[in-house]
């Protein structure tokens, strides 16, 4: 089995893809060995200087480690493609640790309280003033800086909520080891001059950062429960259906419903379109919209469906070839004809060849009933009732022409002054028909309306010489073109 290669630009958005996917990881990674290195610092330093605060701190970035794990195996699995199990693909997997994150970081906030309160009411430890935790302290606060900023980078320009919420995490985390630092060193301050008070400074503003960060986190949760929920800004959709109801042909956008899963959109949208509109101009108008959908949310999985409608401005034909299209059978010469000042239609329909006549006057009979409530404005209808061939003919291969046949196409075409000559005259035969077709040379300037007439009369004088033959087929051309 052949396997078609892949185009430039489908290559090109795959390793675009891959390339996001690798990154994402690769930061993720990085961000988990430096959670490891700083959590295990801290303890380190927090045991050494009995420092509450420092060992609060620890726990807190050993928190932070089992959220940047989370992150790590959840855009691992995010992007994977879809499958039998997940049609929609992976993407709410980050979701989910985002989620998760935005609990262990209201745990964090609790612990740095709950600690704090603890140490203001029930405990007086001494503390074993050191430079080494404030070394520790300043270099977690750099190293969250760093990867803060580099997090954030990554995840607006993939997309990724689990990052997005690691860049907000260790942001806030700044701000708790900052007031780590300054209890630290309050507490030095108060022990080397004697100010006793001073000893609440760092659970005072532990508590009071952890309440900053329980309130961002807070704003953080309702967001991602937004986004398991399914739910999209407004604005989101608004651009979508304004972008999508501009493309030329598109009555109305009747239902459009966005969701998010991960870095990824998916998008349903049902359009009303012209009930006229063949299939392939159906198709056409969908990959218009498609782009349309695209240009208001790029990389989006776009469904579009459509449904037929009457367009305000269709004429009486416009509605009849929609009845014709609705039962699946092929109108033409329809006409339209005013009688005594009412409107009367007449129409060829093309019928199966091998449908019975009664079958076939039932059909149309409930077709025209049909004309006539869908065109309330017509009184009557009339179809001229045609075979539309069931099998394909095969003429045979070197087919001579009849002598006899051309010699009466011949001396019919000198009835008419008009015609220059009769050529390419072609007889066939398919079952027990005979067919005819030629190429009938005529003036330049000669009307159509004459043209017909000509044509006309040279087919019926034929078949008056000729009635065995069942179908006649006349092309007509101009003498310059002839000459040629």
């Amino acid at each position: 089995m052949s396997r078609a290669a892949a185009s430039p630009a489908v290559r090109g958005s795959a390793l675009g893809l891959a390339g996001f996917s690798a990154e994402k990881r690769r930061v993720a990674l990085h961000s988990m060995v430096a959670a490891g290195v700083m959590t295990l610092l801290k303890l380190a330093a927090g045991l050494l200087s009995g420092s509450l605060g420092v060992l609060s701190d620890a726990a807190h970035s050993a928190l932070d480690l089992v959220g940047v794990t989370l992150t790590f195996f959840s855009v691992r699995v995010s992007d994977k493609p879809a499958d039998e199990d997940h049609t929609y693909g992976h993407g709410k997997i980050e979701n989910l640790s985002a989620f998760g994150e935005v609990g262990l970081m209201a745990v964090s906030c609790a612990w740095i309280i709950w600690e704090a309160m603890q140490r203001i009411f029930n405990h007086k430890m001494e503390l074993r003033h050191s430079v080494w935790p404030a070394l520790v302290l300043v270099t977690s606060i750099g190293v969250d800086y760093w990867r803060s900023r580099r997090l954030r980078a990554v995840a607006e320009r993939t997309g990724s909520t689990a990052l997005a919420t690691d860049a907000f995490h260790f942001a806030s985390d700044i701000w708790s080891t900052l007031a780590v630092l300054v209890g630290l060193g309050a507490s030095w301050v108060g022990a080397r001059f004697g100010i006793a008070w001073l000893r609440y400074a760092d659970p005072f503003a532990a508590v009071v950062v952890s309440l900053m960060i329980l309130r961002m986190t807070l704003h953080l949760g309702r967001e991602t429960v937004a986004v398991l929920m399914d739910e999209v800004p407004a604005e989101t959709r608004q651009r979508l259906v304004a972008e999508v109801g501009k493309v030329p042909g598109v009555l109305a956008v009747e239902q459009a419903r966005v969701r998010r899963a991960g870095a990824s959109y998916f998008a349903d949208l049902t359009l009303a379109l012209p009930r006229r509109f063949t299939f392939e101009h159906t198709g056409e108008l969908v990959l218009a919209a498609t782009e349309a959908a695209h240009r208001a949310l790029p990389k989006a999985d776009v469904v579009i469906h459509t449904v037929p409608r009457e367009a305000r401005a269709e004429s009486i034909f416009d509605r009849v070839r929609a009845v014709a299209a609705r039962n699946n059978v092929s109108v033409h010469e329809l006409s339209v004809q005013s009688h005594h000042g009412r409107l009367r239609v007449e129409q060829h329909l093309e019928l199966d060849e091998k449908l019975p006549l009664r079958t076939a006057h039932e059909f149309v009979t409930a077709m025209e009933a049909e004309i006539l409530r869908e065109t309330p404005e017509i009184d009557s209808v009339l179809t001229h009732i045609e075979s539309e061939p069931a099998t394909i003919e095969l003429p045979e291969e070197m087919v001579e022409v009849d002598r006899k046949i051309e010699v009466a196409l011949r001396a019919a075409a000198r009835l008419f002054p008009e015609i220059v000559d009769v050529h390419e005259i072609v007889v066939g035969r398919a079952a027990e028909h005979i067919s005819l077709s030629c190429h009938c040379t005529l003036p330049d300037d000669l009307p159509m309306l004459r043209v017909h007439e000509v044509i006309t009369g040279l087919e019926d004088r034929f078949k008056l010489e000729c009635p065995e033959v069942y179908r006649v087929t006349i092309h007509p051309e101009p003498a310059t073109d002839n000459l040629r």
